[in-house]
């Protein structure tokens, strides 16, 4: 019996050797591996390619058509030509979805991308408006995403303004409006919107078809950053007078202010005060937020 179990257990441990495959050896294995090698660079390589073509070369109206829908149709950037990198086109604000005040800028705007170690290296020109380019530097890190601008100075057309809508589709300023800033940084950090800087707007030798005194005026927007950015209107010159304070809280802006016609003005200026604001006796109250 014990002999026949023991013939039995070797006969059958014969023949399930016999019925194994046999191993391939290591070697041989690793020859047939990396004869595959080739297709697999070959296809990482050309999507590699691919997708490095498509980021060089993307057309800048991708980047219009992002602006537009960001934007909800206020800022439009129409005829455009060249890659997001480097392209011109030429800009037009509007008051939104369906607005008939569309404002075109004269000339066209240029802008340039150059990637560095640190971001992006951004130039934006304007033809009409601007002796040289408006530098800026975009950086991101893992909190968010911070573009420090250079200090700039710029002219611009009142009559752009008639293309936002309401009010001043109604107003129709006209005019020069001086844009400068002064170590201008702006954060996205942690979801939020963080300004430090100086940006200040002088309206300057200002009129309206809704009152016949030309100029009206001249005045001064100053935008202060910090941890409470804030807001201040003050009139240079003028027979019509303007004031007021801003603060965001949070990131909403919290504006008061008050119109006013200089004596011997106010009959001139009655019906613009009127559209301006709240009429409270000789003056006109700007609230916003």
């Amino acid at each position: 019996m014990v002999l026949w179990f023991f013939s039995s257990q070797v006969l059958d441990m014969t023949m399930r050797a016999s019925v194994q495959t046999p191993k391939i050896p290591r070697p041989l294995r690793q020859t047939r591996a990396f004869a595959h090698m080739p297709w697999l660079w070959a296809v990482s390589g050309a999507l590699t390619g691919f997708l490095v073509a498509m980021l060089a070369y993307a057309p800048a109206s991708w980047l219009a058509a992002a602006l537009q829908f960001s934007s909800g149709q206020r800022v439009v950037l129409e005829d455009v030509r060249g890659t997001v990198w480097n392209a011109s086109a030429r800009l037009t604000l509007s008051g939104g979805a369906g607005s008939v005040d569309a404002k075109t800028l004269p000339g066209r705007v240029h802008w340039r991308t150059v990637p560095t170690p640190w971001g992006l290296a951004v130039s934006v020109r304007a033809d009409c408006c601007m002796r040289q380019a408006w530098d800026a530097r975009l950086a991101g890190s893992w909190s968010g995403l911070q573009l420090q601008m250079a200090d700039h100075a710029s002219d611009w057309p009142a009559e752009l303004l008639t293309g936002l809508g309401t009010p001043w589709n109604t107003i129709q300023a006209q005019g020069r409006l001086r844009l400068s800033s002064d170590a201008l940084v702006v954060q996205w950090l942690a979801g939020r919107l963080r300004l430090d800087g100086r940006v200040q707007l002088e309206a300057q030798d200002m009129s309206s078809r809704l009152s016949t005194v030309r100029p009206m005026g001249s005045y001064r927007l100053i935008l202060q950053g910090g941890s409470s950015p804030s807001l201040s209107l003050e009139t240079i010159s003028g027979a019509l007078q303007l004031t007021g304070q801003g603060q965001w809280v949070g990131q909403r802006l919290r504006f008061s202010g008050q119109a006013s016609a200089a004596a011997g003005f106010e009959g001139v200026l009655s019906n613009l005060l009127n559209i301006i604001g709240r009429r409270q006796g000789e003056r006109s109250i700007i609230q916003l937020g």
